[in-house]
């Protein structure tokens, strides 16, 4: 075979998993589950988590955030919420829903605005919180993606961490984010960025301490919103 017969091939190969991709998300409900995750551990103090919970409830609101959320009419995103902090310290804020319109971000706005921590005296249980967000996940609504956003201002420092999570919880197919808080440790950016990013396109955001938050999510929330593109590279 000659260097074009291989290239077309190639082409092939690739037109056939383009068309797979293309299948899976006709039969998907949505184009993305998102689940966010919370960090309410005991380094984290009320006026910290007001901040966390109030600039996440803008950002969601934000309208660059809104645009990215409802950018493809028909292929709607799921999002849910939860907070976590020990071992068994992991409670549900908002159960999934779909958003298919502004209106549907600022309910979940409005329902993390009013939402109220569970937890305040416990330790930094990651991997804890990994497999709750894994169950979360398993029960999302039938979308293209999906992706777990973890926020936190600390490293693992209760049971096993983010390694073994990935071991023995079913992420092969999913994409961990991480937003980190900056201030009470300092190496906890290295930890997010060696431990906690996983999967495809993982990335990292950085808020510059509780303040910043609101900025960083906004940020974050539009890099994962954002449509993604299907189909074979040029």
């Amino acid at each position: 075979m000659g260097q074009h017969g291989k290239h077309r091939a190639l082409v092939s190969l690739g037109a056939a998993a383009a068309l797979t991709l293309w299948a899976a998300a006709a039969e998907a409900q949505c184009r993305l589950a998102l689940v966010l995750g919370l960090d309410i551990s005991s380094s984290v103090d009320a006026e910290e988590d007001a901040l966390q919970r109030q600039g996440l409830a803008r950002a969601l609101v934000a309208p660059q955030v809104v645009q990215a959320a409802t950018a493809l009419p028909g292929q709607p995103v799921a999002i849910a919420v939860f907070e976590w902090s020990g071992r068994w310290q992991q409670d549900l804020l908002l159960d999934w829903t779909l958003v298919e319109s502004a209106g549907d971000m600022e309910r979940i706005s409005a329902t993390i605005a009013a939402s109220k921590r569970s937890y305040a005296d416990f330790p930094t249980a990651m991997g804890y919180a990994l497999g709750y967000a894994s169950d979360l996940l398993r029960r999302a609504p039938p979308c293209l993606f999906r992706t777990l956003d973890l926020s936190g201002d600390g490293i693992n420092n209760d049971g096993f961490g983010p390694a073994l999570a990935y071991q023995n919880f079913p992420y092969d197919e999913v994409t961990v984010n991480g937003l980190v808080v900056t201030g009470h440790d300092q190496a906890v950016v290295t930890f997010f960025e060696r431990e906690v990013r996983h999967g495809p396109g993982a990335f990292i955001e950085v808020a510059r301490g509780f303040e910043d938050f609101e900025r960083a999510m906004r940020r974050k929330l539009v890099r994962e919103l954002g449509a993604r593109v299907i189909g074979l590279a040029e």
